[in-house]
This record gives structure tokens, sequence and C-alpha cells, in this order.
């Protein structure tokens, strides 16, 4: 069984990770926080999801209205050749938590405009958790501060338009 210390590099010995072959949302305040980090604009790109039921989603009109464009294009962090986040390191992202992308900082949890979900993302692998550790635990995510992140996203996300 992993240690909770290491669940996320537990993870990626297991199976991809969530800075992998995913598309990573900034919003505008995203944007500029990274852009203080790395200096630089070379970070991000628009594009249209990699996932195509991505566009269907229909549980949270908020996000469809303001984070794609009219040409279902969205500001996403640019990826490696195979996939990476192009912030994520052999060690995990090398950006700190108040860097990165509210959506990273938010995961594994699920959320509309509404609030939290109560269920957590499915593809987190709670199997290799030592017995009665939470996954909140285990990766150090406070639900508080949680709430906080989900308020700022949306926040964000209303002043793409």
């Amino acid at each position: 069984m992993g240690t909770t210390k290491n669940l996320c590099a537990d993870c990626s010995s297991h199976q991809k990770t969530c800075c992998q072959e995913r598309d990573i949302y900034l919003t505008p305040g995203d944007l500029k926080r990274i852009q203080e980090y790395v200096r630089n604009e070379n970070f991000y790109e628009f594009r249209i999801p990699s996932d195509p039921s991505y566009l269907a989603v229909t549980d949270d009109p908020m996000w469809k209205e303001h984070v794609f464009r009219l040409d279902n294009t969205r500001r996403v962090l640019k990826q490696d050749p195979v996939g990476n986040c192009i912030f994520l390191s052999p060690n995990g992202c090398i950006m700190s938590i108040n860097e990165r992308p509210l959506v990273c900082r938010l995961h594994p949890y699920e959320y509309n405009a509404d609030g939290l979900c109560e269920r957590l993302v499915p593809e987190c692998p709670v199997y290799l958790l030592e017995s009665g550790i939470t996954l909140q635990d285990a990766i150090g995510l406070n639900p508080d501060q949680a709430l906080q992140w989900h308020y700022l996203l949306y926040s964000e996300i209303l002043m793409e338009h």
C-alpha cells in the first residue's frame, strides 16, 4: 500500500495522473498568476476540448457560457508532446499551490457553479490509501480552502465575458 505522503507519486506509478492527457482550463486570474511566475506568456493556448463529450456537459451552464468562446475553444495550459502538463516534473507540479490553476487546486473535487459536490473524481487511486485515511487528508486538501478556491474560480470565470 502507498503512504499518504506519496499518494500522487504512487498514482503516477499506477496510471495516468490528473496532470496528464487532460485539458487544464485557465481563468483570467490563473493567467496573471502564472505569468508572474514564469515571466512569459508561452504556457497557454486556446483549443477545443480533447474530449468532445466535454462540450455536451449540461450540469453547469455558467461554465458553458463563460469558459468557451464562440468557436468552442477555451484557454488551457500547453502540453508536452506526450500530453503532460508543461509544468509537470518527475516530482510533481513545479508551481506552488498558490500559482497553480484553480481547477488544479480543487482536484479531486467535482463541482459546478452551485458548489462542491459530495463525490470526488473517480480516477484517484483511493485503493492505495492506508486504512482510515481519506483522499482529502492524503493530499492535504482542506475543505474550507476548497470552498474558497471554488468561489474564486467562479468569480474569475465571470471575468471571461
